[in-house]
C-alpha cells in the first residue's frame, strides 16, 4: 500500500478542465489585468472602488453613518431649536425633547419654559445621545411628537360627575414598555376606562407601536400625563375618587370581594420589575392581590390590568 508521503505533491492551484461543444478541451486561460481590475464602461461598473466603500458609478454625495441606528419611521421627529419652538407656539404635542448639553441662549430657555407650562419633559444629553437618535442634521435639538393629544386630567374628571358617570380611572406607574402601555389601553377601552393616567417622566412613549398593540384603542380613550403622580392621587382621593393599588404584597385577595369597586375609582398598576413605588401605595385606600395558582408568582402587567378591570366591569354589572 501506498504511503500518503510517497504521493506525488499536488500543485498548489489546480483549475478545473473545460471542454467545448464537442468534446475538445479548452485551455485554460488567466484573465486579462484589465478584465480583473473591471469591466467596460457599457452599463458596467468600475472593479476600483472609490472613497468610502462605493463604486464609481454611484452617483449621491451624501456620507454614510454605519455607526448610526436607522430611524424609527413610526415615531415623527422635529430637528433644531426654531422648529421645536414654533411648534410649542403652535400648541403642538410633543412627548419629549432632547437638547444639547451645555447649550445655553435664549431659545433653549424659551423651550424649557413652554415644556414646562405644557407638562412636556426636557432632556439635556451629550451629542453622542442625539446621535443615536437619528442619523439626520439635528442641531442640537430632537423633539418626539406626539401622535395623540393629552387631556387635562382635571376637567375630564369634572365632566364625568356633571354627565351623572362613574369615574373609572387606570394610573400607571413606571410602564416603560411600548407594547405593554398598547395593550393596557386596549384592555382598558374594552373594560369602560374613562382615562389613562401617566407620569409626564418614566412612562412608555406613545408611537406607532404602541398604537398598533393597542388596536387603535389610544385613539379613543383619553390620556392624562401629569407632571407628579403623588399630586395626582392626592388630588383624585379629594375628589371622591377611591384609589385601589393592584399589588402582590397585600394580603387581601381580589376574589374575596372585600372591596366594593362599584363607585368612584382609580386603579393603580405599578412596573413589572419594581410594583408600586412605596409613596403612592401609603396614598392607596385599598390594596389587592391577584390571586394564583402556579409557580410564578408574577403576572405580566398587561395581563393584570386586563384582571383587574374586568373584575370592576364584573361588580358593576351586578349592580345594575
Amino acid at each position: 500500500m501506498e504511503k500518503r508521503t510517497n504521493r506525488p505533491p499536488r500543485p498548489l492551484t489546480e483549475r478545473r478542465q473545460f471542454f467545448d461543444s464537442e468534446n475538445r478541451p479548452v485551455p485554460n486561460r488567466r484573465p486579462a489585468p484589465r478584465e480583473q481590475e473591471g469591466r467596460s464602461e457599457e452599463g458596467r461598473f468600475e472593479g476600483s472602488r472609490a472613497e468610502g466603500g462605493r463604486f464609481e458609478g454611484s452617483r449621491s454625495d451624501k456620507p454614510r453613518y454605519p455607526h448610526r441606528p436607522a430611524q424609527d419611521r413610526s415615531i415623527d421627529m422635529i430637528f433644531g431649536l426654531r422648529p421645536i419652538l414654533e411648534a410649542l407656539n403652535a400648541g403642538r404635542t410633543l412627548d419629549k425633547i432632547f437638547l444639547l448639553r451645555g447649550t445655553k441662549n435664549s431659545m433653549t430657555q424659551d423651550i424649557t419654559a413652554l415644556a414646562k407650562t405644557a407638562n412636556i419633559p426636557v432632556s439635556m444629553v451629550p451629542v453622542e445621545k442625539l446621535d443615536g437618535i437619528t442619523r439626520k442634521n439635528h442641531q442640537g435639538a430632537v423633539a418626539y411628537v406626539s401622535p395623540i393629544e393629552y387631556m387635562p386630567l382635571d376637567s375630564i374628571l369634572a365632566g364625568l360627575y356633571e354627565e351623572g358617570k362613574t369615574p373609572l380611572l387606570l394610573v400607571l406607574d413606571r410602564i416603560t414598555d411600548v407594547r405593554n402601555f398598547g395593550s393596557i389601553a386596549r384592555n382598558a377601552e374594552c373594560m369602560g376606562v374613562h382615562a389613562i393616567v401617566v407620569p409626564s417622566r418614566g412612562a412608555a412613549q406613545v408611537n406607532g407601536d404602541a398604537l398598533k398593540t393597542s388596536a387603535g384603542a389610544l385613539n379613543l380613550i383619553p390620556v392624562c400625563r401629569e407632571p407628579n403622580l403623588k399630586d395626582t392621587l392626592t388630588f383624585l382621593r379629594e375628589s371622591g375618587v377611591q384609589v385601589v393599588a393592584c399589588t402582590e404584597k397585600s394580603d387581601a385577595s381580589l376574589e374575596a370581594e372585600t372591596v366594593d369597586l362599584t363607585g368612584p375609582l382609580a386603579v393603580l398598576m405599578g412596573s413589572e420589575e419594581d410594583g408600586i413605588s412605596p409613596e403612592y401605595l401609603r396614598l392607596a385606600d385599598h390594596k389587592l392581590r391577584i390571586p394564583m395558582a402556579g409557580q410564578i408568582s408574577s403576572l405580566n402587567v398587561s395581563v393584570a390590568s386586563g384582571i383587574m378591570l374586568y373584575e370592576v366591569l364584573r361588580q358593576r354589572l351586578v349592580k345594575k
